[in-house]
């Protein structure tokens, strides 16, 4: 069994590191066969995934065809490994930039513009405002300018949807929008099984 410590490793290992996940990734699924996360993806680099093997906390359910060898054994790299303990989800959403931007889906919450993104305080710090879920937006830059040190209603601009505190379930069904840049073919059974079918 898990202990609490092993959990928290087990939430935090599948954050990307780009230099190790270039070449064969291994997505990472909970004990209930489905992703610890969907953005960023829950992915361990390759030499991860075979440590988890060998520290018997993961089953191999996928491999690519490469090839690593130690002394003594040839082993092919997994592709997607499936933990034997369930790790229950954080239940609280934390208050990142990146987290932040994918509550508002990467696009201006005044005009719906996608790209070079910033953020804005609804009500401004200057006024009173704090730095929270609920005060603060993506914004792009021209919006962010026009609206300045204003309050909304003085600033003749709207927000597009109401800022509030996401969900750990509304970040997973945002995320699942803006899947990676990389998806192995191993990977495709896992990552859409439970979504809602269409009538």
């Amino acid at each position: 069994m898990l202990d609490e410590c092993d959990r928290t490793n087990f939430r935090t290992q599948f954050t990307r590191e780009p230099a190790a996940l270039r070449q064969h990734p291994a997505l990472v699924l909970n004990a209930d066969f489905r992703p610890l996360s969907y953005y960023p993806l829950s992915l361990w680099p390759w030499q991860e995934a075979i440590k988890a093997v060998f520290l018997d906390r993961v089953t191999i359910l996928a491999e690519y065809e490469e090839v690593v060898r130690s002394q003594r054994q040839a082993f092919k790299i997994p592709s997607v490994v499936v933990l034997k303990e369930y790790v229950r989800p954080q239940k609280r959403v934390a208050f990142t930039r990146f987290n932040l931007f994918l509550r508002d889906e990467f696009k201006c919450q005044y005009c719906g513009k996608r790209g070079d993104l910033t953020f804005d305080h609804v009500i401004p710090r200057s006024r009173g405002g704090i730095t929270s879920w609920e005060n603060v937006v993506a914004a792009c830059a021209p919006c962010n300018l026009r609206k300045a040190n204003k309050p909304l209603e003085r600033s003749g601009m709207h927000l597009l949807k109401p800022a509030r505190q996401p969900q750990p379930e509304d970040m997973l069904r945002i995320g699942r929008r803006f899947p990676p840049g990389y998806l192995h073919e191993s990977w495709m059974d896992f990552l859409y099984w439970d979504t809602e079918l269409e009538a």
